[in-house]
């Protein structure tokens, strides 16, 4: 199950380069899941195409497939609902599904304003204002 890009481009992971742990995570991403797309920081990219802002890369992880941008908890749901395995489909339809979606963004959250605390993190993986 493939996932469509944005106006016939292959889909786009898009996160925080400068951020170890972002960098970690999304290669055990690629590792891991067999219908992972391509993956690049938003510092390497032009991301006006994709309807994005330095901001908007910087603030959150990104999908963008064909139409639509998912960002935060909704792109991970959105890239577990691409895999083959059922389980994996069924972990993204339901993180997308009150309450489950509630508690799915609130983890995102969490993660991402403690990201520099975690393994890999470093002071750069620091969101502005999450001091």
């Amino acid at each position: 199950m493939a996932i469509a890009g944005l106006h016939g481009t292959p889909p786009l992971l898009i996160f925080d380069g400068d951020c170890g742990f972002c960098t970690t995570a999304v290669d055990r991403l690629a590792r891991s899941l067999p219908a992972m797309p391509a993956a690049a920081p938003y510092q390497w990219i032009d991301l006006e195409p994709h309807g994005l802002t330095e901001a908007d890369g910087a603030s959150m992880v990104w999908l963008v497939t064909e139409g639509r941008q998912y960002g935060g908890a909704t792109a991970v749901a959105a890239l577990l609902r691409h895999q083959p395995s059922a389980a994996l489909r069924f972990l993204g339809w339901l993180a997308t599904v009150p309450p489950w979606s509630l508690g799915a963004d609130a983890a995102y959250r969490l993660v991402a304003r403690y990201r520099y605390r975690l393994p890999g993190g470093t002071p750069a993986c620091r969101v502005p204002g999450n001091r």
